[in-house]
């Protein structure tokens, strides 16, 4: 990575919250011990609270202790500390926003604004940025998602926002698309030609996509019982990867190229409607179970939950691409909270070989898989078959795995997504981050199967024990195919 050429006044609005606490002030603390921070840079947190200066860095040093998974070193500390302050900012009043000004630095700096709230009050802080001209080039703006509810909401979300900094201003995040494994999948892909040339129909047989995870909703059912699984990991994150699996070799590797192309795939998505709902999905939601030796309750059993809430925990999707690179390939989708592992990972599962030499011996061939872990311990494997060595049969077969680790000796640094995406955003680089239309796409296809869901006669929620795989209907929806799900190892 390059260092960054020109000092920021980094801006985070809800400095009191989860994200600023678990995951930004860990990151940037971080790129301070690798040395990735201008010197001059500044670290400005703001929310209603208030804390002095010295307060909020005795605070920060807190949470980052909590989350950093190493033991913090004081010479890098009193280094990051001496870029902290804080502001006492409620974004209502108009003159929090003039307080802020004040302490910018605009003609040396380059302003960038972290929206670490929810939403519902993105366009408040658009507009007080606005008022007060906040809001001018070269200024940058990072906003998390979920980016909206459905189209309409999200939609009004970007009307807002482009009133107030042009698109080449506006980071969309997902941490997804900062994964060192993400990042390789394109250098996969379009740097090798083992890969770049066996990428399509003729030689791939499916894909599979699986985001897993032992937690269930943590104390947020107010955010999640509105949003569900479906909203909340398939439209962003699940999305995100397959438009990279499946995108068509960009111009180059700048940011509008590779946008580009994912919006293409976007655009080829298969529509799932009532009409093949029933079909093409699987949603489900957890009753009580045990996860890793513990007793855990059900979702309608969570603080504050709503014992009447059909929402989904977990979904399972058939993806079809109506392109010629593509026809023929499913692209299978699933994530869920409460399984049995928390894991991510991609499997691209290659098609069996036409003639069998060796069925003497080895009746059925094991098709090849390259499978790409996202979460835990990145890396990158080959499934694939050689023989036996020793003096058995001449040709008798074994799977063998190669596997590459994502972060080797010589780059033992393992980079966090949220390290990678802030020092993108400080260097300006909107190649990990989300466009317009991506965001707007991504709706179009995800809003006519909750509307199907929620119009279908038939009851399609599915209940499954917290600490297994989801709904047995998920693993039916690849099994009537021929296919199974990868097991994870």
């Amino acid at each position: 990575m390059i260092d960054t050429i020109q000092a920021c006044d980094l801006v985070i609005f809800g400095a009191k919250g989860d994200l600023a606490q678990r995951k930004l002030l860990p990151a940037l603390y971080k790129l301070e011990e690798y040395k990735k921070i201008h010197p001059d840079t500044r670290i400005i947190a703001s929310g209603r609270a208030d804390w002095t200066r010295k307060e909020y860095i005795k605070i920060a040093k807190t949470a980052i202790k909590k989350f950093l998974t190493q033991e913090i070193n004081e010479n890098i500390w009193n280094k990051f500390s001496a870029r902290l302050y804080f502001l006492n900012v409620d974004i209502f009043k108009e003159l929090c926003f003039i307080e802020l000004k004040k302490i910018l630095n605009q003609t040396k700096s380059i302003i960038i604004y972290y929206c670490a709230v929810p939403p519902s009050v993105f366009s408040t802080i658009f507009k007080r940025l606005g008022q007060i001209n906040l809001n001018l080039f070269p200024a940058r703006i990072i906003i998390e998602k979920p980016l909206g509810v459905c189209l309409k909401t999200c939609k009004a979300i970007n009307d807002q926002i482009s009133k107030y900094f042009l698109e080449s201003q506006i980071f969309r995040i997902d941490h997804y698309l900062g994964k060192e494994s993400i990042l390789n999948l394109i250098s996969l892909r379009f740097a090798n030609s083992l890969f770049f040339n066996s990428w399509n129909n003729k030689i791939i047989d499916h894909v599979q996509i699986t985001i897993s995870e032992q937690v269930g909703i943590e104390n947020r059912w107010n955010y999640f019982d509105k949003m569900g699984q479906t909203k909340d990991m398939v439209q962003n994150h699940l999305l995100q990867i397959l438009t990279i699996i499946a995108m068509d070799p960009p111009k180059n590797i700048s940011s509008t190229s590779i946008q580009n192309e994912k919006i293409k795939i976007l655009r080829a998505l298969k529509t799932i409607n009532s009409e093949n709902i029933n079909i093409k999905t699987v949603r489900g939601q957890y009753t009580e179970g045990n996860i890793q030796g513990k007793k855990v309750s059900s979702y309608l059993e969570e603080k504050g939950a709503n014992v009447k809430s059909q929402t989904e925990t977990f979904v399972c999707i058939k993806v079809d691409l109506k392109n010629d690179q593509w026809f023929g390939v499913p692209f299978y989708l699933r994530t869920g909270k409460r399984l049995a592992e928390k894991y991510s990972e991609i499997v691209i599962v290659f098609k069996k070989m036409p003639i069998n030499l060796f069925k003497n011996n080895n009746y059925n061939l094991s098709q090849n898989k390259l499978i790409i872990r996202l979460d835990p311990n990145e890396n990158i494997q080959i499934d694939f078959l050689k023989k036996i060595s020793g003096l058995n049969e001449i040709y008798q077969l074994k799977n063998e795995k190669i596997q590459s680790n994502l972060f080797t000796k010589t780059n033992s640094k393992k980079i966090d997504a949220y390290e990678r995406l802030l020092l993108a955003a400080m260097k300006g680089d909107q190649s990990c981050f989300v466009c317009r239309e991506e965001t707007e796409e991504a709706w179009k296809w995800i809003d006519p199967i909750i509307e199907a869901w929620k119009n279908s006669k038939e009851n399609t929620l599915k209940l499954y024990a917290a600490g297994t795989w989801g709904p047995q209907n998920a693993d039916d929806i690849i099994m009537k195919d021929g296919r199974y799900w990868h097991k994870f190892h």
